[in-house]
């Protein structure tokens, strides 16, 4: 009789298939129209998808159309995996300015605030200030930095300030760290969280 043949086993080919992982979405609501949204919109972000809107809104009604702009893209089966408020302290009434922190909160909201102005984000890429400022010494302060006319609603910020980003974010953290542990966004003057967006932005580029 003949002999049973040995087989070698078969080599096993296995198709590899690209998984594509959901980009997350972030949603970032800015109080100004231009200034805020302009320097966020400059983000290089590769593998996540940015929407900036600028809504000229003050803080309690920002939040308020936050809220529904968030639901709205949950209803149409598109969520945003993070929600953004950006806005600053200007001169709205204390109870406005609270409120508008506790309606994020209770949302899952976010918030990226400045206490005078988002200008006090854009110095801290030179100095540290501990010192409060008015609006209009922030821009002739930022005007001496850059070494020529700060224009507020500039397109080029981002770039400009990119190589002193992690200054900034330093003396931001550094900033807030000294009104701890009892932290009031709207007595402590100046102050910012914008570092904190910033950061998570950093994360997807």
């Amino acid at each position: 009789m003949p002999k049973n043949k040995s087989f070698e086993p078969r080599e096993t080919f296995i198709r590899k298939y690209d998984i594509k992982v959901p980009k997350e979405r972030f949603l970032i609501i800015c109080e100004g129209k231009e200034t805020e949204p302009n320097y966020f919109r400059a983000f290089h972000v590769s593998s996540a998808i940015i929407m900036v809107k600028g809504l000229g809104a003050n803080t309690d009604s920002l939040i308020r159309s936050t809220i529904k702009l968030k639901n709205d893209a949950l209803e149409n089966d598109e969520p945003f995996d993070q929600v953004w408020c950006v806005f600053d302290r200007d001169s709205f009434p204390a109870q406005n300015y609270n409120s508008a922190f506790e309606l994020a909160k209770n949302n899952n909201i976010s918030v990226a605030y400045s206490n005078q102005a988002f200008e006090l984000w854009y110095l801290l890429h030179f100095n540290y200030y501990d010192t409060a400022l008015s609006r209009n010494q922030y821009e002739d302060k930022l005007t001496e930095l850059l070494k020529k006319k700060y224009r507020k609603n500039s397109e080029t910020m981002y770039i400009e300030l990119l190589d002193k980003q992690q200054t900034a974010i330093k003396n931001a953290q550094r900033l807030l760290n000294t009104y701890q542990p009892n932290h009031n966004p709207e007595k402590d003057n100046p102050s910012t969280s914008v570092h904190l967006l910033v950061q998570e932005l950093n994360r997807f580029i």
